[in-house]
């Protein structure tokens, strides 16, 4: 399998690559992709450095181009498509069916990945979009069991990839409307889950305060950890009771079944996380290169080891993980 690792800027592209990723993947500065915070992703000279840097180490590089652009961004979203044949990238992450096209007619030779923010879930739509656009891979929903992901790799006309490590999204992902809710903004069609702007951090005699868009998210006590405020993660007050309401965080990890991937022909496993630090990526992509060349090596003997699970704990939200959707054993 391959390992797909992110990267928000240069030094973390470095950090991928020289720590055993296959391949990584970036994303263009502004509403393009769906992490378009300040200060992160790519203009054109370094993502050329970047493609250079990736061919040089025999990686690939992908570029994300996954947002549903509103008419007037359409331009930019087809110039970023462009500028990523222009760099020689080895594929290009997209989900609207409008940007497919574009890219399939304009640029018949770019490989074109269906992005998570698709939410092809079935055989049915990995068909259609094989047939229509002519894609030549798909990344998976995270709300799929082991034994969906089995049943789809077993028929798909695709290669298929699934999220191996980092935050969870318990929504059907390239539905979600919680942050365009609060703040106006969605990643669906302005690339930003909670975007910087609308973040505010208040210290009170409780403790200190996230909030987004005027909305109160967490309260975090001395020494208590404090996350990004997204909406789905925050602890709110319900029937009396204040609690993780939605989802308590924590970070999906696949290593517990990283044989049974393999074994079911899953082609790529990836690591979110283009909003992370080099450090954060150089210690995530050493990690799973370890495990995966150990399931290569050795797949009927395989087991994580527990360094392995602990370094990935320790950079986990909520220092815990979950194979989410994965588990479940009524299937």
């Amino acid at each position: 399998m391959e390992l797909v690792c992110p990267a928000g800027n240069l030094p973390s592209l470095r950090s991928a690559v020289d720590h055993g990723a296959d391949a990584v993947y970036i994303g263009f500065g502004g509403p393009t992709n769906a992490r378009n915070f300040p200060g992160l992703n790519f203009d054109l000279a370094a993502a050329r450095r970047g493609a250079d840097y990736c061919r040089s180490a025999g990686a690939r590089l992908f570029v994300a181009v996954n947002v549903f652009p509103t008419p007037a961004r359409w331009a930019e979203a087809c110039r970023a498509v462009d500028q990523a044949a222009d760099i020689g990238a080895d594929a290009v992450i997209l989900a609207d069916m409008g940007l497919l096209r574009y890219a399939a007619e304009r640029h018949p030779d770019l490989r074109r990945h269906l992005s998570v923010q698709g939410s092809a879930t079935n055989l049915g739509a990995l068909r259609f979009y094989a047939e229509r656009f002519g894609i030549q891979r798909a990344v998976l929903p995270r709300v799929l069991s082991l034994a969906q992901v089995r049943r789809l790799t077993a028929a798909a006309p695709v290669e298929l990839e699934v999220f191996g490590y980092g935050s969870l999204c318990i929504m059907a992902e390239g539905r979600c409307t919680l942050s365009s809710f609060v703040t106006g903004e969605s990643p669906n069609k302005d690339g930003v889950c909670s975007p910087a702007r609308a973040v505010r951090w208040v210290e009170t005699p409780e403790g200190r305060r996230s909030e987004l868009g005027g909305v109160v998210v967490d309260c975090f006590g001395p020494g208590e950890p404090a996350g990004y405020p997204t909406l789905c993660k925050g602890r709110y007050q319900v029937g009396g009771r204040t609690y993780h309401a939605l989802e308590e965080p924590s970070s999906l990890n696949v290593l517990p079944i990283l044989g049974e991937l393999a074994a079911a022909g899953v082609a790529a496993v990836k690591v979110e996380g283009r909003q992370r630090s080099p450090a954060y990526v150089a210690r995530v992509a050493a990690v799973l290169r370890a495990a995966l060349d150990a399931c290569r090596d050795a797949p009927d003997r395989y087991v994580p080891r527990p360094e392995w699970v602990e370094a990935l704990d320790a950079l986990s939200e909520g220092r815990c993980h979950t194979l989410g959707a994965y588990s479940r054993p009524w299937q």
